[in-house]
């Protein structure tokens, strides 16, 4: 069999025009494991209140971060893709997004065209979320079944605790291991609705989100994405030999009025200099490539928010992105993978 790889980020409008942003908030909302609500109750949600509204802010958004070469996490995608390409010699890397372009379906295309039947599927997601590992692996399957029979389909586990991605993480926040200079190391992740957290439990009654279900050794773990969010923080701190007692885990970017997972990284920046905390390193280990949630919303809104409370040192630390360990971690997987030492799930 001819093996290829094929790297899925969350994707990007194509540009930061009200138009093009609405087309991509149409496809990511409606999508039912990012808005889990019944088909009527999320079109009229989606497309009747949010796409009359949001676009037009989001594009504002986007535009801040929108670079010559375009989205930050396109770029970014694209050039881990080549360099890790050129790191495995003969065999080929497709790229692909959830939502927006280049599709899944057209990745998948690429590398039949190729010869391809064995693909090993890396969704760009360090924790499970249903809303977005998930959301990828259905959609591969989707099209596999649609379009590419017979091409086997495997898929790389949530890499939140792997060692070689902890030492990517570690590399890449070397800043913070001078804790001493930082009152706290903030860890913020992409945020969920809670529902989420419950409906994704594998044993159906271990998931509380309270003070002990994440801290409890259960199967549930596999697919909790609150778990593995403190778990991350634990093994990157650990990495970097800061006491974890000086690290805060917070949830950013919610969306809409149910509770999403908590502490709300916005209220935290807001309250934290009223407490003497005025120094922050700020890590977003839920993203692998930096993007509007991370340049937009952390680096410049959070920032702001920090500031005006009090807050004096505001030392964003960038993604990985196309960082040399970080392609070390991904050029490993592949290589493990093509000895069968790499643990993966069967997709198709």
């Amino acid at each position: 069999m001819k093996k290829g790889v094929f790297l899925i980020n969350l994707g990007s409008p194509k540009s930061p025009t009200k138009e093009d942003v609405r087309v991509y908030l149409d496809e990511f909302l409606m999508d039912p494991r990012v808005v889990d609500l019944p088909q009527p109750l999320r079109s009229i949600l989606v497309r009747g209140i949010i796409l009359n509204t949001r676009p037009k802010k989001s594009a504002a958004a986007y535009a801040k971060v929108w670079t010559d070469e375009g989205s930050p996490l396109i770029v970014f995608s694209e050039r881990v893709k080549s360099k890790l390409e050129v790191r495995l010699d003969g065999i080929p890397v497709a790229l692909g997004m959830r939502y927006g372009e280049p599709s899944i379906e057209r990745g998948l295309n690429e590398l039949a065209a190729l010869g391809v039947d064995d693909v090993l599927v890396v969704p760009l997601y360090p924790q499970y979320a249903m809303s977005t590992t998930e959301t990828v692996v259905e959609k591969v399957r989707e099209v596999i079944a649609q379009k590419h029979e017979g091409i086997r389909v495997q898929g790389v586990a949530p890499f939140y605790k792997d060692e070689s991605y902890i030492a990517a993480m570690a590399a890449s926040a070397q800043k913070a291991a001078n804790h001493e200079a930082y009152d706290r190391i903030l860890f913020s992740y992409h945020g969920v609705p809670e529902r989420h957290i419950r409906k994704s439990d594998l044993t159906g009654s271990h998931c509380k989100i309270d003070g002990t279900c994440c801290h409890t050794p259960s199967k549930a773990h596999e697919e909790c994405y609150r778990h593995q969010c403190f778990e991350t923080t634990k093994l990157v701190a650990e990495a970097l030999n800061i006491p974890l007692e000086k690290c805060l885990s917070t949830f950013q970017s919610r969306l809409g009025i149910d509770p999403w997972l908590k502490p709300y990284t916005a209220d935290t920046l807001e309250k934290l200099p009223d407490n003497g905390i005025t120094k922050l390193a700020v890590l977003t280990p839920s993203f692998v490539s930096d993007c509007l949630e991370t340049i937009e919303e952390m680096d410049m809104e959070n920032r702001e928010i920090f500031e005006e409370a009090g807050g004096v040192v505001y030392d964003f630390i960038p993604c990985l992105n196309d960082s040399d360990p970080w392609v070390d971690a991904l050029e490993k997987w592949v290589n493990d993978w093509c000895i069968n030492q790499l643990p993966t799930q069967h997709i198709a």
